[in-house]
């Protein structure tokens, strides 16, 4: 074959390749297109008539980035309906109820500067604990009355009542789920930003803190202790949230003070191995008792200067007494997860690296904030490679982890499970 038959022959191919990826991906953007039209019609459905979406062919289909996006919107704006007309009345009652359990709430409005993107959210733990009824109502009470002082600079600060009059009153199991509940419904119905949610609380709700900070990290922007004790809880999950701990210098019940200094001194470590994390304060103030006076106030223009990323680069995820099967854009089976396993997790570019000793299957969830869905993703454990591959965006994935969470800031479009060496 001549020279310039050849360049005509591979001239040829290219073009052919070439019209064969445009036909490909026409076909592919119009499959998207479609599922994202048969989900406007899906959505159009009353709730008590809808199909389940896990049966929907529509629901499984690739998408491109944009129909993605769309679908997340049509997805959260029909969620967010669900909760106005649902939860209107608990709101309006301050109370919400989970199977036997209530926990009131009340709350108080500051509005001194202006909410840029949606107002913050102060959750706010009364003390008190094992202790008759009428001692920690008398608690709560004064824990309402405190956002009078502490008067954060804008934002919705809200004292719930805990449910029970237990020693660990804020940290059992059932509080994740109240406290994921409350920040939805804030969310939703008081145009609360979810990237500043901040928690804080006083003696036993200072010890709610310690618990709730670690494992409920994906949902703070800051959180800060006063005058608790942590127990058993481990700092290890506070790598992403920015953490206060103060108390009184006398505060000699239960060892606060010197409990307090130590778990000042982990942070100071696990900090210096870990530069870009686990940024914090600690004070423990001289002469002061169990009541500081109103010197931790300091705590909340410090939390202020905090926005959470919902999407950090770098995980530390340590399962508590109350285990967890997300956090994050990490996702775990329920029949796997136990006290005490721990995974870390980093992302750079399009690979995605994990390490644990205790744990096996692992859901890396992704989405289009993290990184290029159209390329294919690397997942890699103990200097190997595990998997590379495109994660397909889906419909399906959306809606599952919208539904998990109610936080759009932890939906996400594509999923890749591995089990780890």
């Amino acid at each position: 074959m001549n020279r310039l038959a050849l360049i005509s022959l591979v001239a040829a191919c290219a073009f052919c390749s070439c019209t064969t990826d445009k036909a490909s991906n026409a076909t592919e953007n119009a499959t998207s297109e479609k599922a994202v039209r048969e989900l406007k019609s899906w959505l159009q459905t009353s709730r008590e008539t809808r199909p389940p979406l896990t049966n929907a062919a529509f629901a499984s289909v690739p998408l491109t980035r944009e129909d993605a996006a769309a679908a997340l919107n049509l997805l959260w704006q029909d969620h967010a309906a669900f909760i106005r007309e649902t939860r209107a009345a608990e709101m309006r009652d301050k109370v919400i109820q989970l199977g036997e359990l209530k926990m009131k709430f009340d709350w108080l409005s500051f509005t001194n500067a202006p909410a840029t993107n949606g107002r913050s959210l102060f959750i706010s733990m009364h003390g008190g604990g094992g202790a008759p009824t009428s001692v920690n109502d008398s608690q709560w009470r004064n824990q309402v009355r405190l956002g009078n002082s502490y008067k954060p600079g804008e934002g919705i600060y809200v004292a719930p009542r805990a449910p029970t009059d237990a020693w660990n009153l804020w940290h059992q199991a059932h509080i994740d789920q109240f406290f994921d509940r409350l920040i939805e419904n804030f969310v939703v119905l008081e145009n609360v930003n979810p990237n500043r949610v901040y928690i804080l609380g006083y003696s036993a709700g200072g010890d709610g803190v310690y618990q709730l900070g670690p494992r409920m990290a994906d949902r703070w922007a800051a959180a800060s202790m006063m005058a608790g004790h942590p127990n058993e809880a481990s700092p290890l999950g506070l790598r992403n949230v920015p953490f206060a701990i103060q108390v009184g210098g006398n505060d000699s019940a239960y060892k606060r003070n010197t409990v307090a200094a130590e778990w000042g001194r982990k942070l100071d470590d696990l900090q210096k191995t870990d530069p870009t994390g686990y940024r914090h304060f600690t004070e423990i103030h001289a002469g002061k008792p169990h009541w500081m006076g109103l010197e931790d106030k300091k705590a909340i223009p410090w939390m202020e200067q905090f926005t959470r990323d919902s999407l950090p680069a770098k995980i530390v995820w340590r399962q508590d007494d109350v285990t967890h099967t997300r956090f994050y854009w990490l996702a775990r089976p329920k029949d796997e997860v136990k006290r005490g396993q721990q995974i870390i997790a980093e992302r750079a570019g399009q690979t995605i690296t994990l390490s644990s000793t205790n744990a096996q299957t692992v859901t890396v969830l992704l989405n289009d904030r993290m990184m290029n869905l159209d390329r294919e993703v690397i997942t890699r454990a103990d200097n190997k490679e595990l998997v590379s591959k495109r994660a397909p965006r889906t419909i399906a994935t959306i809606a599952r982890t919208l539904t998990e969470r109610g936080d759009t800031g932890l939906t996400f479009s594509a999923e890749i499970t591995v089990t780890l060496p």
